[in-house]
């Protein structure tokens, strides 16, 4: 997952923030594309997250996982963003079961940030683009702490 030198800053940061989070790393997640409010990371079918062994279906915890990982990373490389964010609120509906021995591949877009939250809309795919394995949407952080910092301040 590393970056190259012509890399946007914004999405460099996004792409190192990935990079620190230990469960991605864990879960083999690869970001594919970073930049303009927009993310697509992936994760191979791993034997070690299966979630039912009769089918060897992966576990919904680690989709949902590789969704959260990849709707933060839209927000962080949105324009108007902080470097960080966190989740506020994410939905997320399953589908269909992922195909076992399948990569899953999960694209997130933030489509609207106001002051203090960014909302964002993802979909997981297995080789079938054509049915998604799961779709989000969710609400995530949008300020610095510094700000809400200095709002918490002004309240007291």
């Amino acid at each position: 997952m590393s970056g190259d030198d012509s890399e946007d800053p914004k999405a460099r940061i996004a792409r190192q923030f990935i990079e620190a989070i230990p469960h991605s790393r864990e879960l083999g997640m690869r970001l594919e594309e970073i930049g303009g409010g927009f993310a697509v990371i992936s994760m191979p079918w791993d034997e070690r997250l299966v979630g039912d062994p009769r089918t060897g279906v992966i576990h919904g915890g680690a989709v949902s996982a590789l969704m959260d990982t990849c709707c933060g990373a839209a927000v962080i490389s949105a324009e108007k963003t902080p470097r960080v964010t966190a989740t506020l609120d994410l939905r997320i509906d399953y589908m269909r079961p992922a195909t076992p021995g399948q990569r899953i591949v999960a694209r997130a877009t933030c489509y609207h940030v106001t002051r203090s939250v960014a909302f964002v809309r993802a979909t997981a795919h297995d080789d079938d683009t054509d049915t998604p394995v799961a779709t989000a949407a969710g609400a995530f952080t949008a300020s610095s702490g510094e700000e809400r910092t200095r709002s918490s301040e002004a309240v007291s």
